[in-house]
């Protein structure tokens, strides 16, 4: 019997050294506003502003390190299924809110 290789499609893997470098920023980045939650020593619109910058910072962290999106030219296709998958999801969670919205305004007593 032959033993052959298969391979993985060219899908690259990120090495420890990504991975553990994704994994400490991540846990950085989830440790300071759940500190500044639990503290409460800042005012509540400044932990609003960190809780969700910090947030969108971590999405970038994830979709770097653990889903290896990045430029490369073999990489486009994860990242245009991505773009497609976040414009989907935008027009669902907007067209929601803005049926809801025409629903509580038409469903007023006057």
């Amino acid at each position: 019997m032959s033993h052959s290789t298969t391979g993985h499609g060219g899908a690259s893997h990120g090495s420890l050294k990504s991975y553990l470098i994704g994994f400490i920023l991540s846990i950085i980045l989830t440790v300071i506003p759940f500190v500044m939650v639990m503290q409460g020593t800042a005012s509540h619109t400044m932990i609003l502003a960190t809780v969700v910058t910090l947030a969108v910072v971590q999405i970038i962290v994830h979709l770097v390190y653990f889903l290896h999106m990045n430029g490369k030219s073999e990489e486009r296709w994860n990242l245009v299924a991505f773009l497609f998958t976040v414009m989907i999801i935008a027009i669902v969670v907007v067209g929601s809110l803005w049926i809801m919205y025409n629903l509580n305004i038409n469903m007023m007593v006057d």
